[in-house]
């Protein structure tokens, strides 16, 4: 009798059989290209969460050019995001660990040993998801874009609204209310990515049952929602693969002046240290090993 057998785990193959195309394709990617479907997964993560959000905010933005409020809305954008995290973790998180931010693959790495020869591929697989995503999202509102830039042209005002958030560019690469006070912005960020970050670490606590691993993908879904609900309006990034993606993607439409300036910095890195913040906090004061988890050990 096989192992999986006697150990009660139960696999695909022993309810169903897969063609032998894929079967072959497996045992290759069992040993050698396993290394290529995570990085896919990781692409295909940051794919749909940023196609998600992104294309959500292109309604939001062309609605406020156009005088059309309802085509879209700050709490459409917020739950676009959402479910766009809620079907990267659920289509793609069992094959790569579901990591789709940078700040996630490094802080992985200081806390629960993610091999560090793993983390440059994992966060250009991710950054190239959101390039992919916000490129794709461009052409299929291009029209739109390009009549929309005819007549702000002949206003007069296109150079002046393009970089902004309400922008055209703004769709696609992110950039700081016009006039903000930086200091303000970088705390807003760091404030909003350290309860991200609290809420992405209390998933991974295998201790806390209040998120089972069904749960994990809308708790973390949603508490995306309630930053950009709450905070999004002062500036927001909250993903360096999001923002880097997006914003070489407004580069390679708009050439140099869409690269945001000071912005740019806080945008694609403040998430980075808040999130390894919040990961000690929660393993100073809510870690605790004498805790049951949701596993059980087998005899």
């Amino acid at each position: 009798m096989n192992n999986h057998h006697t150990s009660g785990v139960v696999h695909l193959a022993d309810v169903t059989q897969r063609p032998g195309f894929f079967q072959v394709w497996e045992k290759q990617r069992h040993r050698g290209a396993h290394w290529f479907v995570e990085c896919v997964a990781e692409f295909f993560g940051v794919f749909l969460y940023v196609y998600g959000g992104v294309g959500s905010t292109a309604a939001f933005v062309i609605g406020g050019l156009t005088s059309q409020p309802a085509v879209g809305s700050l709490l459409q954008v917020g739950i676009a995001y959402a479910m766009g995290i809620v079907l990267a973790l659920v289509i793609c998180a069992s094959t790569s660990g579901g990591h789709f931010n940078p700040c996630v693959t490094i802080t992985l790495t200081i806390f629960r040993g993610f091999p560090i020869r793993k983390v440059p591929r994992y966060i250009i697989s991710q950054i190239f998801g959101a390039y992919i995503a916000c490129l794709l999202i461009y052409v299929q509102y291009k029209g739109e874009i390009k009549a929309l830039e005819e007549v702000l042209a002949a206003k007069g005002v296109l150079e002046a609204v393009n970089f902004t958030p309400q922008g055209l560019a703004g769709i696609f690469g992110l950039y700081a209310p016009t006039g903000a006070n930086l200091g303000y912005v970088f705390l807003n960020e760091f404030v909003s990515d350290f309860v991200l970050g609290m809420a992405i670490w209390s998933c991974l606590d295998p201790t806390n049952f209040f998120t089972p691993p069904a749960a994990v993908p809308f708790v973390i879904g949603f508490a995306y929602a309630v930053v950009i609900w709450g905070y999004a309006p002062v500036g927001l990034a909250a993903n360096t693969a999001r923002d880097l993606g997006g914003r070489l993607m407004a580069l390679t439409i708009w050439g140099t002046k869409a690269s945001g300036g000071t912005y740019a910095a806080i945008a694609a890195l403040t998430n980075i240290p808040a999130m390894i913040l919040a990961a000690t906090c929660y393993e100073f004061f809510f870690t605790d090993s004498s805790r049951g988890t949701h596993f059980s050990s087998s005899t």
